[in-house]
């Protein structure tokens, strides 16, 4: 596995919940402005409300949409339950329970928000960003895996798994290091 530059702890908190959010990490990413609300309300049902909210914010902190999607602190569940006045934040239990339910949410969410799949800028981001990069800069593995983190997050393009990035952070740097890199030179 192409990740050993990454510390365990590292390469579990890519696109995760790493403890508690802050007060000000709260207010960043889970407060719900006007279109979040409007969205939000289409679901008739607190824990759709509920989750659909959690969702949102969720993609903005982490990157990404988690494979279950209620598994964040307590304390986002409290403060989207709070902004939604839903008295009984503990509902959103069962918003985890239909797999098409958080599908078809996690869809429209990207699809409103304009969130991107890894997919579709792949070999721009292999082919131009990484290597712009790891040639322009003498930063090591583990600078360039979270700057390509941040370039994808600044972009809006929904994080990779983390050995899928590692992998890619990896064969760059032994592009660079072989000197034998991708990119073309002209000749004059």
């Amino acid at each position: 596995m192409p990740v050993e530059f990454l510390s365990d702890e590292q390469a579990a908190a890519h696109g995760s919940f790493v403890g508690t959010p802050s007060r000000a990490q709260l207010a960043r990413f889970f407060f719900l402005d006007d279109e979040d609300r409007r969205l939000v309300d289409q679901r008739q049902r607190d824990h759709l409300r509920l989750g659909f909210g959690v969702s949102i914010g969720t993609v903005r902190c982490v990157g990404r949409f988690l494979a279950d999607p209620i598994d964040v602190p307590a304390e986002v569940v409290d403060y989207v339950a709070e902004q939604l006045r839903i008295s009984d934040p503990s509902c959103i239990k069962t918003y985890a329970q239909r797999e098409s339910t958080r599908r078809e949410h996690a869809g429209e969410i990207q699809r409103t928000y304009r969130y991107r799949d890894f997919s579709t800028v792949a070999d721009e981001f292999e082919a131009g960003w990484t290597d712009a990069w790891a040639w322009t800069t003498g930063d090591g593995p583990k600078a360039l895996f979270d700057a390509a983190v941040g370039w994808l997050r600044k972009g809006k393009v929904l994080l990779p798994g983390v050995t899928t990035l590692a992998r890619l952070v990896a064969g760059c740097m032994t592009t660079r290091r072989s000197g034998c890199g991708r990119r073309s030179v002209r000749s004059y």
